[in-house]
């Protein structure tokens, strides 16, 4: 296994929008009720949906994806959903795009392959337009790879290897898919980065903070297990948590 080291990068410090963290297979089932939470933070209804497919890009699956969480979203009762063409480095970079995530109430990163989703959009003008939404209130949401790359680091399968994330949420790594494939990869991290708090999340399930990344609550179908040093948590839908302990 490599470990990468540690990204050495700026990181929000203040983070009045929402955040949400999904474990994987959305778009159905119980994946309805933390959506729905985070659409409700973003302003309801008439809040402006952005959709972010780039995790499917290596397998051609973009668009495909894309249009499905448009019509998960239309669904739920969002009126303006749009999954917008970032599918690599060079796209995240483009000024409309960009615009457009700069306007967004509801910012959602679909899941796939993670390594390709945090190199597209490290240091990109679609990145610094997130985090710049994000700081005036926009709800950020990701699932699977989505989840991961917020995160201070995240696992990458393809390369067994940790990488750094994009840091929104500091010294924490999300493990989706908790209950299937995902536990095998906490000995990896606790290897890796012994000091941060490991967040398993199973699927169709969400943890979700309103803007306090100390006060958590889960939703969905499962469960949300918190490992740090040798303490292990479990926390069921409707339970909250905190990541200070």
């Amino acid at each position: 296994m490599k470990v990468k080291p540690m990204a050495h990068q700026k990181i929000a410090k203040s983070m009045p929008g929402a955040l949400l963290l999904e474990g994987g297979a959305e778009f159905g089932g119980r994946m309805a009720d933390p959506d729905r939470e985070a659409l409700a933070a973003a302003g309801g209804p008439s809040a402006m949906v952005a959709i972010i497919p780039a995790a499917a890009a290596p397998d051609h699956n973009a668009e495909r994806a894309g249009q499905n969480a448009v019509r998960w979203f239309r669904h739920l009762g969002a009126l303006q959903v749009e999954s917008l063409p970032l599918v690599d480095r060079i796209s995240a970079d483009d000024p409309a795009i960009a615009d457009r995530l700069l306007k967004a109430r509801l910012i959602y990163l679909l899941g796939g392959f993670p390594a390709h989703l945090a190199l597209s959009l490290q240091g990109s003008r679609s990145w610094q337009a997130v985090l710049q939404a994000h700081g005036s209130g926009a709800v950020i949401a990701g699932s699977s790879a989505g989840a991961m790359v917020l995160c201070s680091d995240y696992f990458d399968p393809a390369g067994n290897e940790v990488n750094p994330g994009l840091g929104l949420l500091a010294r924490t790594c999300v493990i989706p898919h908790h209950e299937t494939v995902g536990r095998r990869w906490v000995p990896v991290f606790q290897q890796a980065r012994p000091d941060s708090l490991l967040m398993g999340i199973d699927e169709e399930t969400g943890a979700l903070t309103r803007g306090a990344q100390n006060h958590w609550q889960v939703y969905g179908k499962g469960q949300v297990t918190l490992y740090r040093e040798n303490r292990v948590a479990v926390f069921g839908p409707g339970q909250t948590f905190r990541l200070d302990g």
